[in-house]
């Protein structure tokens, strides 16, 4: 690509401060260097990388087919399109969210701004005509927790895979376990057993929450017992598309009564055991239940229905609303003989009003009946929204709380 420089700029100070802009470029694209690279108005070299950073950043052949793209990192949002008229973009109610600045000749223009935390809005993209394009924007962001980071000097357990699609309980469905055995359980040991919904992506150590990272390291800190993690996914329909969404997931998490949890003791964990060698301990104490949304309720439903095998609970944003009758366990718990159980939720004040129900008043309703029967329980108010965001950065301590007097 060829730069022009202006006379007066010495050619060896020009080569110097474009190696480094190149070297930016490759190495920290990151939607707040874009805005540091089209604030700088002293050259035309910084414009030109900018416009370079852009296409790579936003997606170059999203924006050439002119499609918008929108980047959120931290609560920082960029928007992108290529369109040869000028354009702004506004939010939903009218108001000017900003002009959009032109990168280059070939139309392609970016709009970079900063927003509260917490912050939930629609917008348009709007030149002449109909808009461009228009969407959600919701900002939520966390620090991580530092042990959901990878530790190379930690000592570090294996994720095993295998794919079940033999239910009796759940019949022509298919699904992925996922297994997280800790690198010093020794096989033909009993270890202490967390089984978690929608499995894949919380054992995935690139994902939101990177459960088994955080176990790696609890489980050499001591701050938890030796555990193997069996993440389920919910089940698809044997003629889905790889695409489509697990047809059978509602009905496995949000149905009240005993068949998910019988589903898992029959099928899924001696299934596990015979395939990978591993024991489970079979007291209640030494079993946990985790899960988000349906899959919160889910936990809650199987340690409900089944005390003697599970007797910790977490759940993050749990659906406890009228999908499948889960509106009724704010009810049930003070009407039913307390049950040998602790219970760690997280709810969101921004989390889901539908409806089905009112999520944050739904938690709240659990919360007020957990205290008047006296549970073993905490629950933890965050500002996040529905999802599993909230969580990431309160795993560690809430796994410490639950584990906290097994070893």
């Amino acid at each position: 690509m060829f730069i022009s420089f202006p006379h007066r700029l010495d050619l060896r100070i020009w080569i110097v401060l474009h190696a480094m802009l190149v070297t930016t470029l490759a190495s920290e694209i990151s939607v707040q260097k874009l805005a540091d690279l089209m604030a700088d108005r002293s050259q035309g070299t910084a414009r030109q990388v900018a416009r370079k950073m852009a296409l790579q950043l936003m997606g170059q052949q999203s924006l050439l087919k002119g499609k918008a793209v929108v980047k959120i990192e931290g609560c920082t949002v960029a928007w992108a399109i290529v369109n040869p008229e000028p354009t702004q973009v506004f939010h939903t109610d009218g108001t000017l969210l900003g002009k959009m600045t032109p990168l280059g000749d070939d139309g392609l223009q970016v709009l970079i701004q900063t927003f509260p935390n917490f912050t939930e809005f629609g917008y348009q993209i709007v030149s002449s005509g109909p808009p461009k394009a228009r969407g959600t924007l919701r900002i939520e962001h966390y620090e991580r927790a530092k042990e959901t980071e990878p530790n190379a000097d930690l000592p570090h357990g294996t994720l095993e895979k295998f794919s079940w699609e033999e239910s009796h309980i759940y019949p022509r469905t298919q699904r992925t376990i996922t297994v997280y055995i800790p690198k010093n359980y020794t096989k033909g040991d009993e270890a202490c057993l967390m089984v978690w919904q929608d499995g894949s992506r919380h054992a995935d150590p690139n994902g939101t929450l990177r459960v088994s990272t955080v176990f790696d390291h609890l489980i050499h800190q001591k701050q938890m017992p030796v555990t193997i993690g069996v993440f389920v996914d919910p089940g698809r329909k044997l003629d889905q598309e790889a695409s489509e969404k697990p047809a059978n997931r509602s009905l496995e998490y949000d149905s009240l009564g005993e068949t998910y949890v019988r589903f898992l003791l029959d099928e899924i964990l001696p299934e596990t055991e015979r395939r990978l060698g591993v024991r489970f301990k079979k007291t209640p104490e030494s079993r946990a239940i985790a899960g988000g949304s349906s899959g919160g309720i889910c936990a809650f439903t199987a340690a409900w229905e089944r005390p003697d095998q599970f007797s910790k609970v977490l759940a993050w944003v749990g659906s406890f609303v009228d999908i499948r009758g889960g509106n009724s366990y704010p009810y049930l718990l003070r009407i039913t003989e307390k049950k040998p159980l602790r219970i760690y939720l997280l709810a969101g004040t921004h989390d889901l009003d539908n409806t089905f129900g009112h999520w944050p008043l739904a938690n709240r309703m659990m919360e007020s009946s957990l205290n008047f029967m006296g549970y073993d329980h905490r629950v933890e108010w965050t500002p996040c929204f529905h999802g599993s965001k909230g969580m990431a950065p309160n795993l560690p301590n809430a796994l410490r709380w639950l584990w906290r007097d097994v070893q």
